[in-house]
This record gives C-alpha cells, structure tokens and sequence, in this order.
C-alpha cells in the first residue's frame, strides 16, 4: 500500500498545466487503473470519451481518399506508391495528437500542424506557405524540419485561437470538416456594400470573399529514380522515399480560383493534384516523362480570412479565377511543353472532385454589369475615396 501512495503522489508532481487542464479534479487512478501486478499505463481513452474513436474511421485515419487518388494516378505506373511516399500522416492512437512524453493535453496548433503542413490545409493558419522544392531555396526559419515562406496569418490565429474552436471533437467524430461555421459567430454586416446584395449572402461561402491568400501548386511531378545516384543530379529536397523526389511546375499564393463547392456555392478551389509522373530508368534510357495522370481540383476553406474584401473586379471580371482564362491571354504553353492541358485555368480535361467549376454561361451573366452591379461598384470606391485613416499611427 505504501508503494502505491508514493505512485500517485510522484503522478500528481509530474503532471504538466497542460494536463491539469485537460483533466482537472481526476486521481491518478481515474486513467492508470489497479491492475493483478502494478498499475496499467493507459486505460483507454473511449472508456470516458464515448463515440470519439469514431475518429478513427474518418479522414484523418483512413485517409480513403488520398489513397483512392494515389491508386487511380501513380498507382497506375507503381503499385507500391503509397507506402514509399504517403504513408506517414494518419492518427494510430489518441496521444498522436493529445499525448506528451508524460499525461494527455489539448492540443495546440503547432501539435495539429506536425500533420497538417505544406500543401495541405493547416500550416496557412498561422501565416506559411510551401516554398519551392529546390535545395536553394530551403532557407529562413525551420519548423518541424521544414522552411516556408512567411505570409499573412488568418485573422482567427492572430486573435489566439485553436484549431479546436471549430474543430470539435464530436465534429471530428461525425466526420464533418468542422463544428461551426462562420455565421455560427459572425452576423454579416449589411453597411458593407457587398453584404446587401442576396446573391452574396445566399450563394456563395464567406471564403470566397475573405481568403487573403491561399497556396496552389499547379503541376505535381514525382520524379522516379531506378538509378539513386542519379538523384545527385536534381537539387530537390529530399522526400520520405529513397525512390522518389517531388517538383511543382509553379506555385502561387495569391487568391484561389472560384468553383462551385458539393453545398452548391461558390468557394475557393485548388488543384488537389494536377499529377504527372516522370520514370528515370537509366541516363541513355529513360522511361515515360511527364505523364499527366490526373489533373483534379478540390473545393475547400483556405485557413487565411482576412476582414477585407476583394474587390468587384476580382470576381465580377476575372475569367482565368473561374479557368475560363482567354486563349490569347496565356502566359504558359503546356502542350507545347508536352504537358497534355492547354492551361491549368482552363477547365478542358480537368475536374472538381467535390464539386465543379461555374458554367460558362453564369459567369457571363455575372459579368454583365448589371444595375446592381453598378450601384454596389460605385458605392464601394465612394467609401475608399472618403476613408480618413491615415498611413501610420498618429
């Protein structure tokens, strides 16, 4: 018995805040149970928390999706795919997010962003974004062993929220992508010119508007080497395969492009992976290049709200955010380039997977001017001509 005192109270001395906050009030004995010899080490976190290890047979445990991709893309030339470049993030246990070298904790942003990094959604939270692949460009600060280009953080992060005020734990366990939307906390505004107008409020996300920014990687090339040597060659950063190093023909941090999201409203969307695979078999020898095996997009929420706005013409008149760029208005030349599209913002030979782009004939009818267009324009510069604030503060 007095082997068991000393236990618990060397547990109640080791115990992090973090912990006390999690499970303030509970004895030692609440998780590390009696057991026929000593005590047990973890007593199953479901035993209290009913119907949250549902969690585990949704996204961030399955992961179905991203491998129905792989198995339809590169899987085609690599069955083996997956395993040597994919399988790394996805939950195992509870403590894989709410576990430290000691007690269970909540998890902060920097704990949901060990797996929600790069291109994915999670690290434009807190103001990063990917930078290129190439060797020289790995620079500035490291987090988690991976440099990014600083950008403006979602005005949530900066007001100290976790991902948790959205995410909650039985949302996560519905497998819904949150718990909250934005009108859940925000009551639009209607002194503001665009929030006035029906069709705003009625068909379109609040994202497509207040996304400051949003990461797009448009061409993903998995390069594979027979030859590891031949690795030496190409100056990328290295991957989680021996096998395999990963390239984007261009990445960009500006607005998203505009499609329709699977609730029908217009939202941010982005190449979930426009997809080419590249066999380097031998010097003198080289196997298929640049073979586009999917070029698919994805409706989502960009983690980069900002309060402003974009202007009229930022959707009123941009054809190429909707990939109805015109032809003469091309910068890059994929075919010629042997890329099998003729412009990743134009929507021949690409999809939306949860979703789809706007058809041609509405954004025509969008873009008409209207009289209600008109007014709104005009209202909107009268309020940027007649602001007072001044350039710094006073």
């Amino acid at each position: 018995m007095h082997w068991m005192i000393l236990y618990i109270a060397v547990c109640f001395l080791t115990i992090s805040a973090e912990a006390l906050a999690a499970h303030g009030g509970l004895v030692c004995v609440s998780c590390h149970r009696p057991a026929a010899v000593g005590f047990n080490q973890y007593g199953g976190c479901a035993v209290c928390h009913r119907g949250h290890q549902r969690i585990f047979d949704h996204a961030m445990g399955q992961r179905s999706g991203e491998k129905q991709f792989v198995q339809r893309s590169y899987g085609r030339f690599d069955s083996g795919f997956w395993n040597k470049n994919c399988d790394s993030c996805h939950l195992q246990g509870c403590r894989d997010c709410h576990g430290d070298a000691d007690h269970i904790r909540k998890p902060t942003v920097a704990d949901c962003q060990i797996c929600h990094r790069g291109y994915y959604t999670g690290w434009d939270y807190s103001g990063r974004a990917p930078r290129e692949d190439n060797m020289r460009y790995q620079r500035g600060i490291a987090v988690n062993g991976e440099t990014f280009l600083k950008m403006l953080p979602d005005v949530h992060y900066s007001a100290g929220m976790l991902c948790g005020a959205c995410h909650s734990m039985a949302s996560l366990a519905e497998g819904k992508k949150s718990s909250k939307e934005c009108r859940d906390c925000h009551i639009p505004d209607l002194t503001v010119a665009e929030h006035r107008i029906a069709a705003h409020l009625e068909k379109l996300e609040c994202s497509a508007c207040h996304s400051a920014w949003a990461p797009q990687e448009y061409g993903t090339f998995f390069l594979r080497f027979r030859d590891r040597r031949m690795k030496e060659d190409f100056d990328l950063k290295a991957g989680p395969s021996d096998e395999y190093l990963r390239s984007a023909y261009l990445r960009s941090q500006d607005t998203p492009p505009l499609g329709i999201n699977s609730r029908g409203r217009v939202s941010p969307i982005r190449p979930l992976f426009i997809a080419y695979y590249t066999d380097i078999m031998s010097a003198r020898n080289n196997g298929p290049e640049n073979v586009l095996l999917a070029a698919q997009w994805r409706a989502w929420f960009p983690h980069t709200i900002q309060r402003g706005t974009v202007t009229c013409e930022g959707c009123h008149d941009a054809p190429r955010r909707f990939l109805l760029e015109p032809a003469q208005e091309r910068i890059y030349q994929l075919n010629t380039d042997g890329l099998g599209l003729e412009s990743f913002w134009s929507r021949e030979g690409q999809s939306v997977a949860n979703g789809s782009f706007m058809p041609a004939d509405r954004f025509a009818k969008m873009s008409s001017k209207s009289p209600t267009y008109t007014r709104a324009y005009i209202e909107k510069w009268k309020a940027f001509l007649n602001r007072v604030d001044t350039s710094s503060p006073q």
